[in-house]
């Protein structure tokens, strides 16, 4: 019986890993909208922090909110290029 278990708790770890693959989103930022480049809390960047910017164009422009370390993790990439 454990080893039934067993194979049912590795099918449905892979099933899992298998549905997060396909649902992925976006991997890098240059697929987002370009902020690296503005000036946080300014009239530019709407008076917001660069990754709340982010987050605000991408639900605009695909309906879905980022989280804001996704959005910070984006903003780096975005200024280091």
């Amino acid at each position: 019986m454990r080893t039934w278990k067993r194979l049912v708790l590795i099918a449905s770890a892979s099933a899992v890993l298998l549905a997060s693959g396909l649902f992925a989103g976006r991997v890098s930022a240059a697929e987002y909208p370009q902020v690296g480049n503005l000036t946080a809390f300014s009239a530019e960047a709407n008076y917001m922090s660069l990754a709340g910017y982010l987050r605000y164009l991408d639900h605009a422009q695909d309906g879905a909110w980022l989280t804001r370390s996704e959005a910070v993790r984006i903003v780096k990439q975005q200024q280091a290029e």
